[in-house]
């Protein structure tokens, strides 16, 4: 049997304290290391907002001009069509699969010749209905690499499918339906709201593809 001094007693008390405070701090720690963790899982407000209607400002949006915005985690367009751009969409009415839009690819609103509420602005869901790649904005009338035929419009480098400037797929192309239109509404001349209607409705709306 050991004998226990005052000194080992001593001893003994400081190494339960250097514990007890290494444990306390150790465990601060895990808590402050978890804390970044748990609001990294939490979901971002862009997240939330991911199916939420957006509002896209088209005032300095110039003929011809094409931008991308986002929306449920999709790519958006929004075209400024030229009028010489209008002019030939009549003429392709023989060239496209579904020139009427009959297929329920957008909603009533814009199943006309030009896929839009308002002739000039072109809105679409950017994603090709073959096989879910991104097309190209190719306005240039006639380039070397889509031949003498072409008149402007939407290519997919993917598996060459082809669209117009109203988003209608060309006879010959792979892709089966047109370009998706999402619902939208003006808020006023120069503001679009995509993702309802302006009665607030369509909000859940999807095309039969995008």
């Amino acid at each position: 049997m050991t004998a226990t001094t005052a000194d080992d007693d001593h001893d003994h008390s400081r190494r339960r304290f250097l514990v007890a405070a290494t444990s306390v701090v150790g465990g601060a720690g895990l808590v402050a290391a978890a804390v970044p963790f748990v609001s990294y899982m939490e979901p971002s407000a862009r997240a939330r907002a991911a199916g939420a209607p957006i509002q896209v400002d088209i005032s300095k949006l110039e003929p011809g001009q094409l931008i991308t915005v986002q929306w449920r985690s999709r790519p958006i367009w929004v075209l400024h069509r030229t009028k010489d751009q209008l002019k030939v969409l009549p003429t392709l009415d023989s060239e496209c699969k579904d020139p009427k839009s009959a297929e329920p690819q957008q909603l009533a609103v814009c199943q006309n010749g030009n896929r839009s509420e308002r002739p000039e602005h072109f809105v679409a869901v950017a994603i090709c209905t073959h096989l879910g790649c991104i097309p190209t904005y190719r306005p240039t009338i006639a380039p070397q690499d889509l031949g003498p035929s072409w008149k402007g419009g939407f290519f997919c480098p993917c598996h060459g499918s082809r669209y117009d400037l109203a988003g209608r797929v060309f006879q010959g192309s792979p892709a089966p339906l047109n370009l998706p239109v999402p619902p939208y509404y003006y808020v006023s001349d120069t503001v679009l709201r995509i993702g309802e209607t302006g009665n607030g409705k369509d909000q859940n709306w999807h095309p039969q593809t995008w």
